[in-house]
C-alpha cells in the first residue's frame, strides 16, 4: 500500500466515524412510563419488536 492509498483510507475512515456520530445525535432515548410509553414496542433498529425499558 502506498502513501496515497493510505491517506485515502484514513480519510474514508474519518468520514465514516463523523457520519456515525452525527446520526447518533438524532437518536433520542424513550422514557418508559412517560406519556403512555410503558408498553412501547420498538419498530425499527437493533431492538426491533422488543419492549422499551428504562436505562440505568
Amino acid at each position: 500500500m502506498n502513501v496515497f492509498e493510505f491517506r485515502n483510507l484514513l480519510k474514508s475512515e474519518d468520514k465514516k466515524s463523523k457520519r456515525k456520530s452525527f446520526f447518533r445525535s438524532f437518536i433520542k432515548p424513550v422514557e418508559t412510563g412517560a406519556n403512555g410509553t410503558q408498553d412501547y414496542v420498538v419498530k425499527k433498529g437493533t431492538g426491533k419488536n422488543k419492549i422499551a425499558s428504562t436505562r440505568q
